[in-house]
């Protein structure tokens, strides 16, 4: 009889333990519960979401497998490639078909503005839950009628705010919690692109009121609003100012993302949103805010920043530099006071523990790992979702009281709308 010795008997003993705890974890994988999306839209926000769905398990462990059952979009070539390119297992070319469909627990909204209202409402009499990009309607009264349908049917609901899902953003809204700013006093915001400042740029359909609902203000100004409400606190009453500087454009032929082109006709349309909104505001705290949001900033791409002064210190941030952000505290000595970078990609940092080393920076593209991570959870553990769509509500109430005031050349209390 063969002796191994105890080397040997150490592997046996170290292969066996090792096929049990993949055993397990395997079994555990299996027993998830599973909720299976079904995604309306497949451009530029439905490959974002599409990325996210994919990675949230490779990076979390989240309490529930994500199934990635169905896309859709009504260009039957386009969204049955993008089905095959993003993962998905199947496409539809109607969304009342998606809805529909028994297998389908989540309802994932990328579609333009002026879809989501019925396809919010279908998902949520239907009892599925549902995610929806911003703004959450074309108007104030539609998004009150999407809060109300999901709050009706007991739905779990939350809206595309990824940009609070950044690391550097949760870490400011921890040090504001713990009071290192003390009393804010100050919060200046603003979003600057410039896609559209060729006048030959085509008439895409972030153009068109009837489909957008609005220009700048809602698209990227909506951004900036929420996280004012995030840091700061609710809105008091506002006062705005908005510009329209090209007001006819080449009609389009095609768009992805923030690029088009245009038909071969000489055939021009209208302009019918805001190239550019600047407002005044005033929280509930007392604190003064102004805002900005344009896409005529030559030489901007999508420079999304904000600074916030308190009694204490400030903060600063710039999307471009997502990963940083800026501190300065009124304790430092004397001569040794400045705005300090604090890079967001340590442990401690929100979200930062579960991607890479120190140092090894992220991206765009992980905000919505972040939040579709939180959406599931919330699901699972049957917690409130954030930000929901009282979110949605509360910005477009924000979003609405804005136009009001330039029509009337006025405050408006946001209250009253």
């Amino acid at each position: 009889m063969r002796h191994y010795g105890k080397d040997h008997d150490f592997m046996v003993k170290f292969r066996y333990i090792m096929r049990k705890q993949l055993h397990r974890l395997w079994e555990g994988i299996r027993m998830k519960k599973t909720l299976n999306v079904g995604l309306v839209g497949y451009k530029f926000m439905g490959k974002a979401h599409s990325n996210a769905l994919r990675k949230v398990g490779m990076f979390f462990e989240p309490s529930v497998n994500i199934g990635m059952k169905v896309i859709c979009g009504r260009d039957e070539k386009w969204v049955s490639e993008s089905a095959e390119k993003f993962g998905w297992e199947s496409y539809e070319t109607s969304w009342e078909k998606l809805i529909e469909r028994e297998d389908i627990d989540v309802v994932d909204i990328t579609a333009p503005s002026n879809f989501h209202k019925q396809i919010a409402i279908a998902a949520a009499e239907k009892g599925k839950h549902v995610f929806c990009e911003k703004p959450l309607a074309l108007n104030l009264k539609d998004a009150r009628e999407i809060l109300a349908a999901v709050e009706k049917n007991n739905v779990k609901h939350q809206i595309g705010f990824n940009y609070r899902f950044a690391p550097a953003i949760q870490m400011a809204k921890k040090m504001i919690e713990e009071g290192k700013l003390g009393k804010i006093y100050h919060f200046r915001g603003l979003y600057l692109q410039d896609w559209i400042v060729d006048p030959e740029f085509p008439l895409v359909w972030r153009l068109d009121k009837a489909v957008a609902g609005s220009g700048s203000h809602g698209d990227l100004g909506a951004h900036v609003i929420d996280l004012a409400r995030f840091l700061v606190g609710e809105f008091d009453k506002v006062i705005g100012m908005s510009k329209t500087f090209v007001k006819e454009r080449p009609i389009v032929e095609r768009m992805e993302g923030l690029t088009a082109t245009s038909s071969s006709s000489t055939a021009r349309g209208e302009v019918t949103v805001d190239d550019a909104t600047l407002f005044l505001a005033e929280f509930k705290n007392g604190a003064l805010g102004s805002f900005e949001a344009t896409r005529f900033a030559s030489g901007n791409k999508n420079a999304m920043s904000f600074e916030i002064n308190g009694s204490k210190g400030s903060i600063r941030f710039e999307f471009e530099r997502m990963n940083e952000l800026q501190y300065y505290s009124n304790d430092d000595e004397p001569g040794l006071q400045g705005f300090r970078t604090i890079q967001c990609t340590e442990g401690v940092h929100p979200y930062a523990g579960y991607w890479w080393p120190v140092g090894h920076v992220i991206g765009y593209e992980h905000t919505f790992v972040h939040e579709f991570y939180e959406f599931f959870e919330a699901i699972s553990n049957d917690t409130r979702t954030t930000p929901d769509f009282n979110d949605g509500v509360k910005c477009s109430q924000v979003l609405e009281a804005v136009d009001l005031s330039i029509e009337k050349k006025a405050w408006i209390n946001v209250n009253d709308l």
